[in-house]
């Protein structure tokens, strides 16, 4: 449901009662190489705009395409993750070949720079369509629902095979990603991270058919327990693995932090994110929405969106799932069970909106609760691996005690802090300044300055 951001404080603000809970030389040289060293470290926060949240890192290894605005010239895409950037108003093309067999999910993700003023109703429209323009398949359009509500969006359009259902040949298709936004928004283009994925065919007989799936919607209690730290990640790539129990993190004003949370056949995810208080800074109000929750399944499709007012004092979030199952796609319920059709990851994205840093200061420690309830149960027989597609479990799926695979470990390392890569920038120019004077005849004199920084 769609909700304006409010922040109200009583200065100067009439009227407001309280809101319910919401749905919706040398040295100079040196330091210049250093800089320039760090702000273009991948990741760093000193290369978005100026925000010091830091922005979506996008995965390692993905592609740069260039989409078309005309259908005729979009660039041909094949199973993998590619980063485009997408200007206001914007509709961009992109040619996907699809295969009678395999279901097809293509996803966008839309992640304006930290900071970035978004309106209401901002957003993205993503849809497959068939080149006589049939529609194929087309996402929730997800928005940013508040002004200045910035934090990564998702969806995918997805083609799937089905008895009667249109797009079912082998053939040439197109992607649409379209941005929807309003003059009063970030003029700038908002980088896209779009994923295209194939869930391979199903034997006949093992899917299950729809309404076989029947589960209690009692909500369980909640783990308790000392919380173990884990920071989460900027996005899907380099999300944060939890298993079930209880989590802590801290979130500043306008971060979203992912982790991901493995869900096998049969089971159940129920969470709950506890925004505790913070230190106030002497503004009364709320911000509305101030704490937002999401679940995004293996496709980045999202499953669940709910949001609360938040005035610097604790409040909660939870929700419970439908147990994951393929028959839930063929299910005449919502999102929150059609979209529960994979074994894998499921992505919980927990956010802080900006205008919360008018009533806190500092970060807003959030507790997560998780519980994944059932035994695992068998699912249907692939015509292929699933789980090298991107769907199903690894081995090591299950234990969650890891930090996320290559991308967190790289997250470790380039996620230091500045004052820390500038220290080593230093040290390398050093070492190789002092090499230099070593190598000359006489030192440099007085004011002369060193020339350009050395090819590294």
């Amino acid at each position: 449901m769609a909700s304006f951001a409010l922040v109200a404080t009583a200065e100067g603000e009439r009227g407001i009662g309280a809101m319910k809970r919401a749905k919706w030389v040398r040295t100079g040289s040196a330091v210049a190489a250093a800089l320039w060293l760090v702000a273009a470290w991948p990741g760093s926060a000193l290369a978005g705009s100026g925000s010091s949240v830091p922005a979506y890192r996008t995965a390692e290894g993905a592609k740069k395409v260039e989409g078309a605005e005309s259908s005729a010239d979009g660039p041909s895409l094949t199973p993998g993750i590619y980063t485009d950037s997408i200007g206001r108003g914007q509709k961009l093309y992109y040619s996907v070949a699809l295969d009678e067999k395999s279901n097809a999910y293509l996803s966008a993700v839309a992640a304006p720079r930290p900071g970035a003023r978004v309106a209401y109703g901002d957003g993205v429209k993503v849809t497959l369509e068939s080149t006589d323009n049939t529609s194929c398949g087309q996402g929730g359009d997800p928005t940013f629902e508040a002004d200045r509500a910035v934090r990564p969006i998702a969806d995918y359009a997805a083609r799937e095979i089905e008895q009667d259902g249109s797009c079912q040949e082998a053939g040439t298709y197109l992607l649409a990603v379209e941005r929807t936004s309003a003059i009063s928004s970030d003029q700038g283009r908002w980088p896209i991270e779009i994923r295209f994925m194939t869930e391979p065919g199903v034997k006949a007989g093992t899917s299950g058919q729809p309404g076989e799936a029947s589960w209690s919607s009692a909500t369980p209690t909640p783990p308790i327990g000392e919380a173990k730290v884990r920071e989460g990640g900027t996005g899907f790539n380099d999300a944060s693995v939890l298993a079930a129990g209880v989590w802590k993190d801290r979130l500043s004003p306008g971060e979203t932090h992912f982790f991901a949370i493995p869900v096998d056949w049969g089971q159940q995810l129920f969470a709950t994110a506890e925004f505790a208080n913070a230190p106030a800074t002497g503004h009364s109000g709320f911000s509305a929405p101030g704490a937002r929750i999401e679940l995004y399944n293996s496709a980045r499709g999202q499953v669940i969106d709910d949001s609360t007012s938040y005035t610097g004092e604790q409040t909660v979030l939870r929700f419970g799932t439908a147990p994951a199952a393929y028959a839930n796609r063929f299910s005449d319920h919502g999102r929150d069970v059609t979209r529960m059709r994979f074994a894998g990851r499921y992505y919980l994205a927990v956010s802080v909106h900006p205008d919360v840093a008018r009533l806190v200061r500092g970060k807003v420690p959030v507790t997560l609760r998780l519980t994944v309830r059932g035994k695992r149960q068998q699912g249907p027989t692939y015509i292929g691996d699933p789980v090298k597609a991107g769907f199903g479990l690894s081995g090591d799926d299950g234990t969650g005690t890891s930090g996320g695979g290559a991308g967190k470990k790289l997250i470790g390392f380039a996620g230091i802090g500045a004052g820390t890569v500038l220290v080593l920038c230093l040290g390398g120019w050093a070492l190789v300044s002092r090499r230099r004077v070593a190598a000359d005849s006489a030192p440099p004199r007085a004011g002369e300055q060193f020339g350009p920084p050395p090819a590294w």
